[in-house]
């Protein structure tokens, strides 16, 4: 005879699956802002570079991103912006060692 399937347990799996996945997707995001460098910016000015990208319509534009993007991903070409010293809002030092007592 078959067991029958817990179909609860199944979706209660795939919702916990589901959810460390969208997890791993923001972590991720986060990662690829302070790779590039793009942590420099305000939050005002990142979320406005963004919704601009997405509204962007010109496909010549989007194409050279996406090179610039690949080109990124695969290590030829890692020009971040610059990071300040400290952080403005903090006044504490971004990464330890850089600056004196």
């Amino acid at each position: 005879m078959r067991k029958p399937r817990d179909f609860d347990s199944e979706l209660r799996a795939l919702a916990d699956k589901a959810k460390l996945l969208k997890e791993r997707r923001v972590r991720q995001l986060g990662e690829l802002v302070a790779a590039c460098g793009a942590d420099a910016l305000d939050a005002d000015v990142l979320a406005g570079a963004l919704l601009n990208a997405v509204g962007m319509k010109d496909a010549a534009t989007k194409e050279g991103w996406r090179k610039g993007g690949a080109a990124f991903f695969q290590g030829k070409a890692r020009n971040t912006a610059p990071r300040p010293e400290r952080d403005e809002q903090s006044a504490l030092p971004l990464e330890s060692g850089t600056a004196s007592a």
